[in-house]
């Protein structure tokens, strides 16, 4: 019978999370998240291919948690502006939550390797990518909102407004200030309103 490992998939995405938040993409490789946990190199060369498997899981994983919370809250009301805004509180509030995956995903998917990855690993970034596609759209749709221009609207309105303020405080070190929900669902509604 095979002994447990003492070193379990989370455990090891957790450290690489905290890497990549302390210093950036290249500061997560293979030795020292083995010497976060205290784990022999072998043990996450068991778990991951190499470095750009590694780089694919953390950005992935953490890329995927935020999609999960930011789908709900897109889909929490039958009024499209309640979900957008919604929304846009999900991207601060999560982010308030988990500042070191939110510093995480300030950097982009090629800085974590993207080129490097496996078909498994884009395909799953690339579906992510259309999920959002899809529900921006679908969120323009139900605002009556159409065009190329009516998109813009919406991504700027659920996506870059609420990640530009996360953006400044956490580049800045700092802590996102108590306002900085309600701020955000407030220029998100003005955007929504006004198309």
């Amino acid at each position: 019978m095979a002994r447990p490992s003492r070193f379990d998939l989370p455990q090891l995405l957790d450290a690489a999370v905290r890497l990549a938040a302390e210093s950036g993409p290249s500061g997560v490789t293979m030795s020292a998240v083995a010497a976060t946990v205290g784990a022999p190199s072998g043990s996450l060369y068991h778990r991951f291919a190499g470095r750009s498997a590694l780089l694919a899981e953390v950005w992935l994983r953490t890329v995927e948690d935020f999609q999960e919370g930011y789908f709900a809250a897109l889909e929490s009301s039958d009024d499209p502006r309640a979900g957008g805004r919604a929304a846009s509180r999900h991207v601060v509030a999560w982010s308030r939550a988990h500042p070191q995956e939110a510093a995480l995903l300030l950097y982009g998917a090629h800085e974590f390797g993207r080129d490097d990855w496996s078909e498994e690993h884009l395909l799953r970034a690339d579906e992510g990518n259309m999920q959002v596609r899809a529900a921006v759209a679908a969120l323009a749709g139900a605002l009556g909102l159409h065009g190329r221009l009516a998109l813009e609207r919406v991504s700027l309105a659920v996506i870059d407004l609420p990640l530009s303020l996360v953006r400044r405080h956490l580049r800045a070190g700092e802590a996102l200030p108590p306002h900085a929900e309600e701020l955000a669902e407030q220029c998100t509604d003005a955007l929504l309103a006004g198309g």
